[in-house]
């Protein structure tokens, strides 16, 4: 049995793809860091080691409401880099922290006052004054955490997204938005909230939120009703009344029991370019222009297999799983999970797509990932997979893409795969 808090949440490249952070259910916060090309290993380049791991969250207790907030890491993102020093931030159900990663490789030694080991020293016995000298020592990758943004949340957190002015960011439960200075811990201010008077007419929840690339006044989020509203902070403070409402109306023949679960939005992301949305919901996932509202631009079907086999994933729950998905640099492919450890990419110029698979059998270091293909029914080809075999509890929820490079980071459970582009 897998240890339940190694299960990876949340995985996500820097801006620069040189380093790669997963947070996990227990907490805790992993750093890799992309090896430098050396002229004697050129080929290991772009292999990623393990830089620093922190814990970020512990397990708390709400004693008012009488509830264990766990310590699961829901979602990471990084700022951009400043300096020397690293800086991200984490988030669990209920608190986001700014943590900052830095390297030590020096230390300060000769002091006046205190012995080499640190014990002080008598006054009487410092006859001469001496000056400390800085001396190298082995390399220390020390994790800080710089500020915790608490207390602002009701309800769960499910997403956090920082803005393109490096100052402010957002935090998303499933009811409201906050807006975050990032030097102040102690206030932020509400910009969305939807909860009705009455709890009883609660019809929808917020999924996801995510700022705009480059307009640092234009946000989305996306709803469990299927629906994306744009919004524009300049319009007003409170930004309920969205100024974009992006939602496909639903095809009657395909009406069912599950049309409402199926059609929640699970994630929502800008193209890197500013002029795309992408959603992904239960069984596809679609790409919208912000200047059409009507319907999506595409529509890529993830496992339209499952259709039929609806009734059964909700017995099991994993109707509820929520996938992420993810634009390459140039958005011009895109990438979401799948069950039995299937992740799917879809080519937007040449409509062409693949299915691939992470798992322990076919990731030997430098083998090639041989594209996979489900049988529905009829004859099954000897290399297929027939969808009763397919294995529900091996779900690809998180995946990151590197920002210029075909460098892919895959969590599979509690293993994180990196796949990049053969390289000759």
């Amino acid at each position: 049995m897998q240890n339940m808090s190694d299960i990876i949440s949340t995985v996500e490249f820097n801006s620069t793809g040189e380093l790669l952070a997963t947070g996990d259910k227990g907490g805790r916060v992993v750093v890799f860091q992309r090896e430098q090309e050396s002229k004697n290993q050129p080929h290991r380049r772009g292999e990623y080691n393990v830089y620093s791991t922190f814990q970020s969250h512990e397990p708390e207790f709400d004693y008012l409401k009488s509830l264990e907030i766990e310590e699961k890491i829901n979602k990471i993102r990084w700022l951009p880099q400043q300096n020397a020093a690293y800086f991200l931030l984490s988030t669990n159900d209920k608190t986001v922290k700014l943590w900052k990663i830095s390297e030590r490789d020096k230390r300060p030694e000769g002091y006046n006052l205190k012995d080499e080991d640190g014990r002080i020293r008598d006054p009487a016995t410092i006859t001469t004054l001496r000056v400390p000298v800085v001396r190298p020592m082995d390399l220390m990758v020390e994790a800080t955490p710089r500020r915790v943004f608490s207390n602002a949340h009701t309800y769960h957190i499910n997403s956090i997204s920082v803005n393109s002015d490096y100052e402010t960011f957002m935090s998303t439960d499933d009811l409201r938005i906050n807006l975050w200075n990032l030097e102040i811990t102690n206030r932020s201010f509400n910009i969305v909230d939807i909860k009705p008077a009455n709890m009883e007419e609660l019809t929808e929840v917020i999924t996801a939120a995510e700022f705009h690339p480059h307009q640092c006044n234009t946000f989305v989020y996306s709803s469990s009703k299927g629906s994306i509203r744009l919004c524009d902070m300049r319009a007003s403070a409170l930004c309920d009344n969205h100024s974009k409402f992006f939602e496909e109306p639903e095809d009657p023949s395909n009406r069912s029991f599950f049309s409402e679960i199926i059609s929640s939005i699970s994630d929502v992301k800008f193209s890197h370019s500013g002029r795309y949305l992408m959603t992904r919901d239960y069984l596809t996932v679609k790409v919208w222009d912000l200047n059409m509202e009507s319907q999506p631009l595409e529509t890529y079907q993830v496992h339209d297999y499952l259709r039929s086999k609806l009734c059964s994933l909700y017995e099991n729950d994993c109707i509820f799983d929520k996938f992420e998905c993810v634009w390459n640099g140039s958005d011009s492919v895109i990438m979401t999970g799948s069950y039995n450890n299937f992740f799917r990419m879809f080519d937007r110029n040449t409509k062409r797509d693949v299915t691939l698979e992470a798992s322990r059998e076919n990731s030997k270091p430098r083998a090639i990932l041989k594209p996979r293909k489900v049988c529905v029914g009829g004859k099954r080809r000897k290399d297929e997979i027939s969808v009763d075999s397919l294995d529900f509890s091996k779900k690809i929820l998180h995946t990151a893409w590197h920002p210029y490079e075909n460098i892919i980071a895959v969590a599979a459970t509690n293993n994180l795969y990196i796949f990049q582009d053969k390289v000759n």
